[in-house]
């Protein structure tokens, strides 16, 4: 009897236990069931509130500029996700690396150097700043290069545990967790928004991941947009000062040439840009001499006319003290050659005439010949003489390459100088407009005034061209000796 009710009590003990177990267990799970339900509330109002404010996130993105619309969406995807910094990455046009254009908060770097480790010691949130939007990052160069090339999004939960993610010395730059997600547009990634480090210090969740890129998917179309039209913006910008240096430009050339009664002169400028590199020139030397010049300088477009407005600057102050055409050359080449950049060199006909005796002088560094056509020859001649383009060699080698040479004009004569702009001109097919055309034309026309002449051969060298985009700019400048009245 005693045994069975020993049993009972042992029996009576593990029931008690057994209840207290389930009920322990229970009150756990109720408390995990809870948690999981707290997570999924929270996950939910953190959706509904993206929901209801995404919306005005992008309310007037098509009005505001690149810049600021990247500050906002940043601003917006931190305080979602509760995260301590944030970046966006774009794409650059060459699709080759990626610009930091908007920083929140002290962002790491997202690649550890030496000079970055030494740069960042001040650890001042302006010197950080800087290094980030001053570091290019090229594609498929740490998480961020990747990210961009492979259009992926990373969650990095735990940073320690990833190899991936950069180690600073700084403690407000460690990064315990991280978030990197694409910007796509199509099927083209166009950036990358990084987010680092929870407000809390929790890890980042597969709920932050997909509420981050929901954000990254719904900015990426009017990013791309305003991207575009920043583009426009500055094409258009580039455009009006295009058109303002045109302006310039076409005001450094000579409103009006040197004029006597016993000479017929005329010039003109065709850039095959917006601005060119060519120039020609007539100044007054004194009462009997004029000098008249023209130049190509290798280099097109903006970099070729700030040249072209530097030699005429040059050539203007010397002009009046130096009749000798070889010591004018000289003088450019001394002066302009480290001014010059290495893959740029300037090439110009020198002329000085004397309009009583109509004496001319000239000298060619590295330029085309003139063209000479005595009155009643039926022949064209170029006129050769030895010379180095400017800015090509050493002065003392400059100085014994150039020579002068000395001719007398008669009445009737015709001289012809030109940039190889004319002569290299080329039609739809790939063929030049050529030397013996530009000679035979000459031949033509030789009776008619200066004016004349090169109206017929601008006519025909752009018939000629057609539409076929030029890449050299055209210029010539013709002499003729009038018959004494």
């Amino acid at each position: 009897m005693q045994s069975i009710i020993l049993w009972l009590c042992v029996l009576s003990d593990l029931l008690l236990l057994m209840a207290v177990f389930v009920i322990a267990n229970g009150h756990r799970h109720r408390v995990r069931l809870k948690k999981q339900r707290d997570t999924l509330l929270k996950e939910k109002e953190a959706t509904l509130g993206f929901v209801h404010n995404v919306g005005e996130v992008f309310a007037d993105a098509e009005n505001i500029e690149l810049n600021e619309l990247l500050d906002r969406v940043l601003h917006y995807a931190v305080r979602t996700c509760n995260a301590t910094s944030g970046a966006i990455h774009l794409i650059n046009a060459a699709h080759t690396q990626l610009e930091a254009r908007a920083v929140s908060g002290i962002f790491p770097p997202p690649f550890e150097t030496d000079t970055i480790q030494e740069t960042l010691k001040e650890g001042t949130a302006e010197t950080i700043e800087k290094t980030i939007r001053e570091m290019p990052i090229l594609l498929g160069m740490g998480l961020i290069g990747q990210t961009a090339a492979h259009g992926h999004a990373v969650l990095v939960e735990d940073a320690e545990l990833d190899s991936r993610v950069p180690r600073f010395h700084l403690n407000l730059l460690q990064i315990r967790t991280l978030l990197v997600l694409p910007m796509r547009f199509g099927n083209h990634t166009i950036g990358v928004m990084t987010l680092v480090n929870r407000v809390d210090g929790k890890r980042f969740s597969l709920a932050n991941l997909n509420l981050a890129q929901a954000l990254a998917a719904q900015a990426s179309v009017p990013i791309h947009y305003a991207g575009l039209q920043e583009a426009l913006e500055y094409k258009r910008q580039i455009d009006r000062d295009m058109k303002i240096a045109k302006q310039i430009q076409s005001s450094l050339l000579p409103q009006h040439l040197p004029t006597c009664s016993s000479i017929d002169l005329s010039a003109f400028s065709l850039p095959a840009m917006e601005i060119g590199g060519d120039y020609y020139d007539g100044i007054q030397i004194d009462d009997r001499h004029i000098c008249l010049v023209i130049a190509d300088v290798s280099g097109k477009g903006v970099g070729g006319a700030l040249m072209m407005a530097v030699c005429r600057s040059v050539l203007r102050v010397n002009a009046p003290n130096i009749y000798n055409p070889s010591d004018m050359l000289c003088a450019l080449n001394k002066t302009l050659s480290s001014n010059l950049a290495e893959d740029m060199f300037i090439s110009m006909l020198y002329m000085v005439l004397n309009v009583e005796t109509h004496q001319l002088s000239f000298a060619r560094a590295g330029h085309e010949a003139p063209i000479l056509l005595r009155n009643g020859s039926q022949k064209p001649e170029r006129i050769e003489t030895a010379g180095i383009a400017i800015g090509l060699v050493d002065q003392d080698i400059f100085e014994e390459a150039i020579e002068t040479k000395n001719i007398t004009l008669e009445s009737g004569d015709l001289l012809l100088a030109y940039t190889d702009g004319i002569s290299e001109a080329m039609n739809p097919e790939g063929e030049e407009w050529g030397l013996d055309r530009l000679l035979h034309a000459t031949e033509r026309l030789a009776g008619n005034s200066t004016q004349e002449i090169l109206g017929e051969i601008r006519k025909e060298v752009v018939a000629f061209a057609a539409d076929n985009r030029q890449y050299d700019d055209m210029t010539m400048l013709a002499l003729k000796i009038n018959s004494p009245q």
